[in-house]
């Protein structure tokens, strides 16, 4: 292990990385809310902002996935498609069978620019979560109950509401709506077979209603749908600690862009075609696991250099005061402070342990 690698491994660096992300996420969502007086003023100039603010968010988990840990990605994409990216609006599907599949979604987004004002559709109750969830309500995400009836008007309401959205941005879904485990996979199969649907080997079954009312409510503002297909070299099931620790991994995404004017518009026509869909993103694991590749041309989209930026000037800003309080603590004298520091610095060791194994 070289001496870069042992510094990436320790907690000390990772407490301060994590000091870096809280503190600088608190200001940008008390900044978030002082925005609320422009939106009666100029709405479109509110979501302009709130896209650079929410950049400064979650470009920092973007740049321990591709600078921090250095997590390479290959994508495997039409040609003609990739000169498009960045450039339009569009509905993202992925696969959710990884830990970080929703970083590597992200780290996609960046490359192309559109990491900003990046979508979801996200469970209500991440709206009360400092940093991340008050992120996404000032950047108007989608969120819902995950109760059909009672979320199907509050979803067509948000849907509609980013029809004049003044950035590109996209749509990012997990249709599958919950991460793959073998045994939400025997029950997703156990419901295929009641409902007569095709199973599947690598993915659960899609939920229809949520892209299906996407696709309704955006149609002729996005233009296409990007079918997004992920998978890890040498059968390496990547985990967030792992990436904290500085490991390395090599992710391959498969990429087809898909007109949206193509897809159905009648709700079961469209629910029938996303089913066909996971069909053949399952056969494209399938020749994955056997080829270790995807069809399509490798491309590598080159890393942009401001989710480092962003950090080293949040670094920068915060970290003086961090360590003049840690010196000043030392210096204070107080047995019962050192004491207490150092006793959260071995808990802090023991949980990242504990995390490892």
């Amino acid at each position: 292990m070289g001496v870069l690698e042992f510094l990436k491994s320790q907690f000390l660096c990772h407490l301060i990385i994590g000091y870096v992300f809280i503190v600088s996420g608190l200001i940008v969502n008390l900044i978030q809310l002082c925005t609320l007086v422009l939106w009666p003023i100029n709405k479109q100039f509110f979501r302009k902002v709130n896209c650079k603010l929410a950049y400064c968010i979650s470009s920092q988990l973007v740049m321990l996935l591709e600078w921090w840990s250095g997590t390479q990605c290959t994508l495997y994409t039409d040609p003609k498609s990739y000169s498009l990216y960045g450039k339009e609006n569009a509905i993202v599907i992925l696969n959710h069978n990884f830990e970080i599949d929703f970083l590597c979604g992200w780290s996609f987004c960046e490359r192309f620019g559109v990491l900003g004002s990046a979508k979801v559709l996200a469970k209500k109750e991440l709206s009360y979560v400092p940093l991340i969830g008050w992120m996404w309500y000032f950047l108007e995400i989608v969120f819902c109950k995950r109760k059909w009836e009672e979320d199907r008007k509050t979803v067509v309401e948000s849907l509609v509401n980013l029809r004049d959205y003044p950035e590109k941005f996209w749509f990012l879904l997990h249709c599958e709506g919950t991460r793959f485990t073998e045994k939400k996979h025997e029950i997703s199969m156990q419901v295929a077979e009641a409902k007569g649907l095709p199973k599947l080997k690598h993915h659960l079954l899609p939920r229809t209603k949520g892209f299906t009312i996407t696709v309704q409510c955006l149609r002729n503002v996005v233009t296409a749908v990007y079918d997004s297909t992920l998978n890890f070299r040498n059968n390496e099931t990547p985990t967030l600690l792992g990436v904290l620790n500085g490991k390395k991994y090599h992710a391959d995404l498969y990429v087809r862009r898909i007109p949206l004017e193509s897809i159905p518009e009648d709700e079961s026509a469209c629910a029938s075609w996303l089913h066909k869909l996971y069909q053949e993103k399952d056969n494209f694991q399938e020749e994955y696991y056997k080829t270790g590749r995807f069809p399509g041309t490798s491309i590598t989209p080159p890393r942009r250099p401001w989710t480092l930026v962003n950090w080293f000037f949040w670094a920068s800003l915060l970290l003086y005061p961090f360590f003049s309080l840690l010196v000043n603590m030392f210096l204070s004298g107080s047995s019962l402070t050192v004491i207490g520091f150092t006793l959260f610095l071995v808990a802090g060791m023991i949980f990242k342990i504990q995390c490892t194994f």
